[in-house]
C-alpha cells in the first residue's frame, strides 16, 4: 500500500505459532508494505531466546519480559532469569525494551498480588537497566500508573491503550507514548478514536499486535468464529491502519508515517540505529 514510507510496528508477536507456517511470507508482505521496523515483546522466559533469535537473523528489534497473562505459570525462578538475560543482552542494540510486562484486570481469576509483584519487580530491572517499558494495559491503568509513580522508569510505550483521556495525559507526562492499531478502525471505538484525535501529535504510535487485535476489515463475526473461521493480524495491515490515524487527525500517509516513527524511535532509543 505504501511501500516508499517507512512504518514501525511497535507491538507484534511474530513469533506466535499462527505464524509457524508461513512467517518468511509475512515478513515479505511487511516488508513490501513499507513496514521496516517491527518490534517482538517476549511474554515469559520460555520465548526469550526465540524473540531474541529472530530480531537477530530478520533484522528486527525485541524485548525481553514477564506478561500479567503468564505469571501464573512462571516458576519461581522466572524473575531471576528475566534479570540474568537482560544483564546478557543488555548491549544488544536489538533489545530495545523490558516487556511486555504490566497489569491485567479484565480476565476474571487472575490474582492481582502476583502481577503487582512482577509489575513492580520487572519495573526495578528497567529503571536498573536505564531502558523503557512496553506496558501490557487492561482496565489497569490507574494500578500501573500507580507502579510508575513508586518506581520511575525512563518512559516507553503504553501498548493498546483505551483509558481515560486523564489517564493518557498522565501517562504521555512521565514520557510514554500510547499504541493505536486495529481497534482504532472500529467507528463504534469511540473513546480509542477520541484518544486518537485528541492527544498530542507526539504521544501517538501504531502497532498491530498480530497476530491479535485484527482490524476492522478482517473482523469475523461470532458465527463465523464458531464455524471455525479466525481473523489473524499481521504486520503488513499497518499502513493501512495508519490511514485511519490519517483521516482522524487531517494528516496526510506521509505525515503519519513521519510523526509516528519519530515518537517510536523517542520511546525507544535504540529503534533509531535500526533499519
Amino acid at each position: 500500500m505504501t511501500p516508499n514510507l517507512n512504518w514501525i510496528d511497535t507491538h507484534c508477536h511474530l513469533d506466535a505459532g499462527e505464524f509457524a507456517d508461513d512467517r518468511d511470507a509475512v515478513l515479505q508482505r511487511a516488508r513490501a508494505a513499507g513496514v521496516r521496523r517491527i518490534v517482538l515483546p517476549a511474554v515469559a522466559v520460555a520465548n526469550f531466546n526465540i524473540v531474541r533469535g529472530l530480531a537477530q537473523r530478520e533484522a528486527l528489534a525485541y524485548a525481553l519480559g514477564i506478561h500479567p497473562l503468564f505469571v501464573q505459570h512462571a516458576a519461581d525462578g522466572d524473575l531471576q532469569r528475566l534479570a540474568e538475560a537482560l544483564h546478557r543482552q543488555r548491549d544488544d542494540p536489538r533489545l530495545v525494551a523490558v516487556g511486555e510486562i504490566g497489569l491485567d484486570h479484565f480476565v476474571p481469576g487472575l490474582d492481582r498480588q502476583l502481577q503487582q509483584h512482577f509489575y513492580l519487580e520487572q519495573l526495578r530491572l528497567a529503571r536498573e537497566l536505564a531502558l523503557p517499558v512496553i506496558l501490557h494495559v487492561r482496565r489497569s491503568a490507574d494500578a500501573l500508573l500507580a507502579g510508575l509513580r513508586r518506581i520511575e522508569v525512563p518512559g516507553g510505550i503504553a501498548h493498546a491503550f483505551n483509558g481515560s483521556e486523564q489517564q493518557a495525559d498522565e501517562f504521555v507526562a512521565r514520557g510514554f507514548r500510547l499504541g493505536f492499531g486495529g481497534a482504532m478502525t472500529f467507528e463504534r471505538a469511540l473513546q480509542i478514536r477520541r484518544l486518537a484525535q485528541r492527544l498530542p501529535e507526539h504521544a501517538l504510535v501504531l502497532e498491530t499486535d498480530a497476530p491479535d487485535i485484527p482490524p476492522q476489515w478482517l473482523y469475523t463475526k461470532a458465527a463465523d468464529r464458531a464455524r471455525g473461521q479466525h481473523a489473524r493480524n499481521e504486520p503488513s495491515e499497518l499502513p493501512r491502519i495508519a490511514l485511519t490515524l490519517a483521516e482522524l487527525r487531517g494528516w496526510s500517509l506521509d505525515d503519519t508515517a513521519r510523526i509516528s516513527a519519530a515518537n517510536a524511535t523517542a520511546a525507544l532509543p535504540r529503534l533509531a540505529g535500526l533499519w
